[in-house]
C-alpha cells in the first residue's frame, strides 16, 4: 500500500481543498485499512479495496464539513444574548490583555472585536472581508487558543472560568 501512496495522494488533492486535508484522509484510510485489514480475502484487490476506502473518506469529509457549516450559520444568524446579573458588572481576567497579541492577529482581533467590544460576528466579518460562517470558525479557534494561553498562563485558576483572578498580581 505504501508504494502507493503518490497515487493516493493524487486521488485525494483532486477531490479535497487542502494539503493538509489530503494527509489528514490518507492518514485516516491507513488507520482504517489496518483495523480492517484481516477482512481482505483477495490480496491482489487491495488497492481497488483502499481506493474506496479513500472515496468513503471524501464523502464523510464532505458530510461533516457540511454539518458543521450549518451549525455555525444557524448560530451566526441567531445570537445569544446572555443577562448580566442586576448590578453586576462583568470582569475579564487581567491576564488575557497580556495573552491577545500572542494571538495569530486575525484572531486576536476577532476575540477583541467580538468578545471585548461586542461587535456582532456579521459586521467583524464584513470587516474582515470573510463570509459570517468564515468568522464563526475563526472566532471558535481564536477562543480556543486563547483558552490554551490562559491555561498555561494562569494555571488552575483559567480552568475554573479565569474571571477577574489574581493570578497576575501574585507572580509580581
Amino acid at each position: 500500500m505504501l508504494s502507493h501512496r503518490a497515487r493516493f495522494a493524487s486521488f485525494l488533492a483532486s477531490r479535497v481543498d487542502s494539503e493538509r486535508v489530503v494527509e489528514d484522509l490518507l492518514q485516516a484510510a491507513y488507520v482504517k485499512a489496518i483495523e480492517k485489514g484481516a477482512s481482505l480475502r483477495d490480496t491482489e484487490r487491495a488497492v481497488a479495496w483502499f481506493y474506496r476506502l479513500l472515496r468513503n473518506a471524501v464523502t464523510d469529509h464532505y458530510r461533516h464539513r457540511n454539518a458543521e457549516s450549518r451549525v455555525l450559520e444557524r448560530e451566526a444568524r441567531e445570537p445569544v444574548a446572555v443577562q448580566p446579573e442586576p448590578g453586576a458588572e462583568p470582569k475579564v481576567c487581567a491576564c488575557l490583555h497580556g495573552v491577545l497579541p500572542s494571538l495569530k492577529p486575525e484572531y486576536a482581533r476577532m476575540v477583541r472585536r467580538v468578545d471585548l467590544e461586542e461587535h456582532p460576528v456579521s459586521e467583524v466579518a464584513r470587516e474582515a472581508g470573510v463570509t459570517p460562517n468564515n468568522a464563526m470558525v475563526r472566532l471558535h479557534r481564536a477562543r480556543q487558543a486563547l483558552k490554551t494561553r490562559l491555561q498555561h498562563t494562569c494555571g488552575a485558576c483559567a480552568a475554573r472560568g479565569c474571571l477577574d483572578c489574581s493570578c497576575q498580581s501574585a507572580r509580581s
